[in-house]
């Protein structure tokens, strides 16, 4: 997904990027290290793979891994909001970026659309999984 997430990003500096469910934070990383101008942030709230991440954000000034519950992480601070999470939650993912995401913001949810809202752009990534970023904007 990083390509693909790297070309979705606007170009301004000051970037903000957030993983809500940022696993053990290997896509963060490839993209802080592609984007020294931007500040990418994961939230993990499970102990291992928070701590992988966290060994995997040594170096990178740009990259901070917080051990978190997404639900109550504020996104209204953030340019872009990356999820690859349950389908089951995806209503409810709906409903919090909706009310926290500033207008422009740009929700991209990796494998699983929100259900019943048309997306703004759906992405294919060229990957074994037929991985497909489903896009919308705020």
């Amino acid at each position: 997904d990083a390509p693909a997430l790297h070309d979705l990003q606007p170009p301004h500096p000051g970037l903000r990027v957030i993983d809500l469910g940022a696993g053990t934070g290997g896509l963060l990383r490839q993209l802080a290290q592609a984007r020294g101008d931007a500040h990418f942030t994961g939230i993990e709230h499970a102990p291992f793979p928070w701590l992988a991440a966290r060994l995997n954000a040594r170096g990178l000034a740009n990259l901070a891994i917080r051990r978190a519950d997404l639900w109550r992480q504020p996104l209204d601070g953030q340019d872009v909001v990356y999820v690859f999470l349950s389908p089951r939650v995806m209503p409810r993912l709906w409903q919090k970026a909706r009310a926290d995401m500033r207008p422009g913001s740009l929700l991209v949810s990796s494998s699983f659309p929100v259900p019943d809202v048309a997306p703004e752009r759906v992405v294919e990534v060229a990957d074994r999984r037929g991985t497909r970023l489903y896009c919308y904007r705020m």
